[in-house]
């Protein structure tokens, strides 16, 4: 609903990340270092989560950006992802397209109320779409200009 809302006011197509389009950008993209978490090796540097959180979200912006310029894709709160839930093709592939359809939606990037393993940037879950909690939220992708 909050996606149609922005889109109709400002006459813009923006989405969900698919979960490749996430993970890239949290990644760093093509300037990525390959840091474990999203703009560190350090999790305390890159993410708000069970031990550094005080147990709520924190705002956008006071833990380090990656290579991008990016805030806040690992910990704080999971991510939606448009894509669908289900296993990684088996070959490598460029920006591949999720699951076709399923029961639940990806979810990435760690979240305050968990470790640092659940905030690495390589970490996926899953949950069904109806879903609602204090540790998950979505950040939206620009389909045009």
């Amino acid at each position: 609903m909050f996606i149609e809302r922005l889109n109709a006011a400002t006459g813009k197509q923006y989405r969900l990340p698919t979960e490749a389009e996430w993970e890239y950008a949290a990644r760093g993209g093509n300037k990525s270092k390959g840091y474990k978490y999203s703009g560190s090796n350090s999790v305390e540097n890159a993410a708000w989560m069970i031990t550094n959180s005080g147990y709520a979200t924190h705002p956008v912006g006071t833990k380090i950006a990656n290579e991008l310029g990016i805030y806040d894709m690992s910990g704080n709160v999971w991510e939606w992802c448009y894509d669908w839930y289900g296993p990684y093709p088996a070959s490598a592939q460029n920006n591949p397209a999720g699951a076709s359809s399923g029961s639940d939606r990806v979810f990435r990037g760690g979240n305050w109320l968990r470790g640092a393993g659940y905030c690495r940037v390589a970490f996926r879950g899953n949950v069904s779409p109806g879903y609602s909690s204090r540790i998950l939220g979505f950040r939206v992708a620009c389909s045009s200009e």
